[in-house]
């Protein structure tokens, strides 16, 4: 299989030499697993992973473990996840082989508190976004530098926003690939792949949610009022209702924000 791979990769800008549509026509052929694999043959070690350790995030997380337990998986911790989350992460890295890598913002929970407010309750979409790229995006982009990463995996799919419904396979995203193997799977197929690999479900699953974050910013499936359906109205929840993007998978200049 053609890697479309550079002579030299840049493992801290986005490698040039890579064809974003021969590589999308060649990616829209493979599944998930394939694309992983595709992305450590083209990045070798400036590959990495991200997860949430969210409702979904298990079936990409098993997916690598199968290619490689040397891929890094980069999890961005904010401080402020549920409790369940911390002890279901706990439980995929005792049964998954995988290389975690913790992201954290250099400001903890309580000095950001202290000199900025608890910005996610104010209801203004400002104090929002500045909370997020703080605490997500920042810490991730650091993750990016430290570990020398020219194209991440993740899990997103193309049901869950508007924004994801216009993804390709592989997009520029703040100077790096960006790799999305699940981008054409549903919740269904989700749910049979962790049913058929015998993996547990996220603890939240079981009241409802079907997306979670941080623990100010989450909640069941309604409980932010907007009751349409499919997975773009379950994400009515997050982030005070303002936005349905963190803005991890967003493009723009890295380091901006705080």
């Amino acid at each position: 299989m053609h890697s479309f791979k550079a002579a030299s990769l840049s493992a801290d800008r986005l490698d040039r030499a890579i064809d974003p549509d021969a590589a999308n026509a060649a990616l829209g052929s493979l599944d998930p697993i394939g694309q992983l694999e595709w992305g450590l043959t083209t990045f070798e070690e400036c590959f990495a992973l991200t997860t949430s350790f969210g409702i979904q995030s298990a079936v990409l997380l098993h997916m690598a473990s199968r290619v490689s337990a040397s891929i890094p998986v980069i999890w961005v911790d904010t401080g402020y996840l549920t409790a369940e989350t911390y002890r279901y992460a706990q439980q995929l890295c005792e049964l998954l082989p995988i290389r975690l890598e913790v992201a954290q913002a250099e400001v903890g929970p309580a000095r950001m508190e202290a000199l900025h407010g608890r910005l996610w309750e104010t209801g203004q979409l400002a104090d929002m976004e500045r909370y997020l790229q703080l605490r997500k995006v920042q810490p991730l982009d650091q993750a990016f530098e430290r570990l020398r990463v020219s194209c991440w995996a993740s899990g997103v799919r193309s049901s869950q926003t508007d924004h994801r419904r216009t993804m390709q396979h592989l997009q520029d995203v703040r100077g790096r690939w960006s790799l999305r193997p699940l981008l054409a799977w549903t919740a269904r197929d989700v749910f049979y792949y962790m049913e058929d690999h015998s993996i547990p479900q996220h603890p939240l699953f079981a009241e409802g949610y079907s997306s979670v974050g941080d623990w100010h910013s989450s909640g069941p499936d309604g409980a932010g009022g907007d009751q349409s359906e499919g997975e773009e109205g379950n994400r009515s929840s997050r982030f005070g209702g303002l936005k349905q993007e963190c803005g991890i998978h967003l493009p723009g200049v890295m380091g901006e924000g705080i």
